[in-house]
């Protein structure tokens, strides 16, 4: 990871390192830049008995795509923890469907972050997400 600070990297780390994430097998879309997203790749511990990713998944992936996106601009010792959060299943995800989640920072004032977060199977948007996360500074 060149493309950020070297706090941003240990931060990245933390978040992909984190047992939850390290199952689900989430990985930086570019080792260079943690903007450019995340891949996750749909397995059967994820799928519902109908064989389709679980919808709440998708939710959860948005949210950690978006906060990955925001560690870039977060100063020493700043944390961000979700406030809100919605996603929109467009379509549905079958097993072995590598996904690429990506956010991006609409707005940002000292106390909130605003995001907007999609999974796309290629070209194809298959979710998006709206996300307000709260910013925590040091006291």
């Amino acid at each position: 990871m060149t493309a950020t600070g070297g706090g941003t990297v240990e931060r990245v780390r933390q978040v992909l390192d984190d047992p939850l994430h390290r199952w689900l097998g989430l990985q930086l879309a570019d080792e260079a830049d943690p903007r450019a997203g995340l891949v996750f790749g749909a397995g059967p511990t994820e799928l519902y008995p109908a064989g389709l990713l679980h919808g709440g998944m998708l939710g959860m992936l948005l949210d950690v795509a978006a906060a990955v996106r925001l560690l870039p601009e977060l100063a020493d010792g700043e944390t961000a923890v979700t406030h809100a959060t919605s996603c929109s299943v467009l379509r549905p995800v079958s097993e072995g469907t590598r996904l690429l989640l990506r956010a991006d920072l609409l707005s940002r004032s000292p106390t909130r972050a605003f995001l907007r977060a999609s999974a796309c199977v290629g070209k194809e948007v298959v979710a998006v997400g709206q996300l307000t996360k709260d910013l925590l500074h040091p006291s």
